[in-house]
Formats: C-alpha cells, sequence, structure tokens
C-alpha cells in the first residue's frame, strides 16, 4: 500500500501534464550484462521477470527549453516480490525514421528492495546466522537507498498512430548521491507496447 501511496505522489510531481499513453511491458529482473561489461551493478543476485504498467503525458510544453520532454510514471512488480519500485520522471523521443525512434529518460524511483543488509563478517555470529546472512546477501541486491535515480533508454517502433512497442532498458541505483557506501543497482530490460490515447 505504502507503494501504491508513493507512485502517486511522485506522478503527481510530473507536473501539470495528461496522460498522453498507456504503457505495458515485461523486463528481466536484474540482468547482467551491463555489470560484466562495465562492471556497474548488481551481479544477478535476483530473479524474476518484472511487469511494468504506467503512463505518459503529450510533451511537456513549460519545458520547451530542455527540449519539451514527455513525463512518465510507472510501477514495476516482481514476480518473486523482491524488489518492486514506483519511477517518475521525463523522457524524449527522437526520430531516427517516420517509426522509428530512440528515447532517453531520467527519473527518480522509490524502491521496497532492501536497502541496509547486515554484514556477513559481524564478530560473534553463530553459524546459522552466517548462513542466514550469506543467503540474503547472494540472493538480494542491497541498494543503499530507497530513493533512486532511474536512467532509461529505449528504441521504439510506431505501428500506427495508436500503436508502438519500445525495447527498453531500465536502471536503479543510488548513484552514491541518496547514500554513501553500497550502491548496487539493478538493470533490467524487456519489451513495452505503448498505446496512445
Amino acid at each position: 500500500m505504502r507503494l501504491l501511496l508513493t507512485a502517486a505522489a511522485i506522478a503527481a510531481l510530473a507536473g501539470p501534464a495528461t496522460a498522453a499513453e498507456l504503457l505495458l511491458g515485461a523486463y528481466g529482473h536484474d540482468i547482467t550484462f551491463l555489470g560484466e561489461t562495465f562492471g556497474v551493478g548488481a551481479a544477478g543476485r535476483e530473479d524474476g521477470v518484472d511487469i511494468h504498467v504506467g503512463v505518459r503525458s503529450e510533451r511537456v510544453e513549460a519545458l520547451a527549453m530542455i527540449g519539451g520532454p514527455q513525463a512518465h510514471a510507472f510501477l514495476s512488480l516482481n514476480s518473486e516480490n523482491t524488489s518492486n519500485y514506483v519511477a517518475a520522471g521525463l523522457s524524449w523521443p527522437i526520430a531516427i525514421t517516420e517509426k522509428l525512434y530512440f528515447r532517453p529518460g531520467l527519473g527518480l524511483a522509490y524502491t521496497d528492495g532492501e536497502t541496509d543488509l547486515p554484514p556477513v563478517n559481524a564478530p560473534g555470529l553463530t553459524p546459522a546466522e552466517i548462513a542466514r546472512r550469506l543467503h540474503l546477501y547472494n540472493t538480494r541486491i542491497d541498494f543503499g537507498s530507497q530513493v533512486l535515480f532511474q536512467p532509461e533508454l529505449s528504441l521504439g517502433y510506431r505501428f500506427n498512430d495508436r500503436w508502438s512497442g519500445e525495447l527498453s532498458w531500465v536502471h536503479i541505483s543510488n548513484g552514491q548521491i541518496f547514500a554513501s557506501g553500497k550502491n548496487q543497482g539493478m538493470d533490467q530490460a524487456g519489451l513495452r507496447l505503448s498505446r496512445r490515447f
């Protein structure tokens, strides 16, 4: 319930923009191709599939000085109920051809995932407690903060005036700004459909 209330609050921060598109997507949760290549993000600790449900506005004319982006808000629910989150931000559709486009975006997210896992090497722990903590370390992301940055990149195709499909990558992490110390992020990649109203 707290996650849904936070989603409503973040969506309200997106500004006075009317909803123009409904979004529905399926993503791999905590994928590791970027982490292995660039040494960022988590090491594929969490499993499952994420379902994204959200909205995008028309272009926000009040933000014309930064390219008139669209505001977005979405909820990401994990099939294993590990790290769910809500996010809101801005994205800029950039036409490549009449139907093909590129869309960078940036937002803020709030997660119900782990933010302060207990250390495995604390003195005086029983073997059972060490095993419990080690299991948590190997199966959960420690975001370090519940408030996170949410950059994304998408490559989209407009099938017609109403429907578009996007190949999308979304990342969430604290960027060492919302917290110091742990900064295990999460990458997601998947497909989403967009339907214009």
